[in-house]
């Protein structure tokens, strides 16, 4: 295991970001963006090639966070990547903000797709990279997508297309905590053999654990490609709610409404611990 202060500070800090969004809102997925938070620190540390001075550059990377109802981890690393000020967080889920509980292209720099609805994220993110490749830009595109999204057929016709056009400078990230909205993803659709599939696909596939070795997604992410002609998908073992120990696999906390300060006091104090 990686000992990596620095970057975990870094992860304890966006955490702290999400919290401190949620005071003005009061509601939103807090434990689905918990989980990502790792893979969208190594992404925008280490990997993509974007311009918050300039987000619409043509020659930037693309990020697609297909599970967008885990928008807070965006909101927060893109604030901190200077896309927008923080002032915007007063916003949050208000009628006349800008940053809803679900991201909004038209509206946040740095959201390249509207998501939300869930198996949508792929096909845009198997069209734009095949855009580039017919441009002949460096261009690549991440997808980020949640394990009970998978269960969207979409996702699959998208993975045949990018497979068909030997997108390899696609990658598909699956926050694979094993919930969504209505049980464990064992209970709701049984996933597995997860990883076989996207090898069934025509993906090169690896599986990263981001609890005991998160440092190694930036080691896979900086090999790209990792197979040519063919596209990527990395499994990524989290915990939904991961860092918040009262809150990890609480499925009370897939959604909340009504979020009192106290609570966020007390998600804090257990981030601290």
């Amino acid at each position: 295991m990686i000992n990596n202060p620095e970057f975990d500070e870094r992860c304890l800090k966006t955490r702290k970001d999400i919290l401190e969004i949620v005071r003005f809102g009061k509601r939103g997925h807090i434990a689905s963006a918990f989980s990502m938070v790792e893979i969208l620190v190594v992404l925008y540390d280490y990997i993509l090639n974007v311009n918050p001075e300039n987000p619409e550059w043509l020659e930037r990377d693309r990020f697609i966070l297909s599970k967008g109802h885990g928008c807070l981890g965006l909101y927060a690393i893109l604030c901190d990547k200077g896309f927008f000020s923080s002032e915007l967080w007063k916003g949050f889920c208000a009628f006349d903000g800008v940053l809803g509980g679900h991201p909004t292209m038209e509206k946040v720099p740095g959201v390249e797709a509207s998501t939300g609805s869930l198996g949508h994220g792929l096909p845009i993110g198997v069209g734009l990279a095949l855009a580039a490749k017919m441009d002949k830009r460096n261009s690549r595109t991440f997808v980020l997508l949640g394990d009970g999204e998978c269960n969207e057929g979409s996702n699959w016709e998208a993975a045949m297309g990018a497979s068909k056009n030997q997108l390899d400078n696609l990658v598909v990230l699956v926050d694979y905590n094993k919930q969504q909205a209505f049980g464990s993803t064992y209970e709701v659709c049984d996933l597995e053999p997860f990883a076989d599939k996207w090898r069934a696909f025509g993906f090169e596939t690896l599986e990263v654990d981001m609890v005991k070795e998160p440092y190694n997604l930036k080691t896979l992410l900086s090999g790209l490609p990792l197979a040519e002609d063919k596209p990527t998908a990395i499994i990524c073992h989290t915990i939904k709610g991961m860092g918040a120990p009262f809150m990890e696999g609480n499925m009370d906390w897939h959604h909340k409404s009504k979020i009192t300060d106290e609570e966020i006091e007390k998600v804090l104090l257990a981030l601290e611990d």
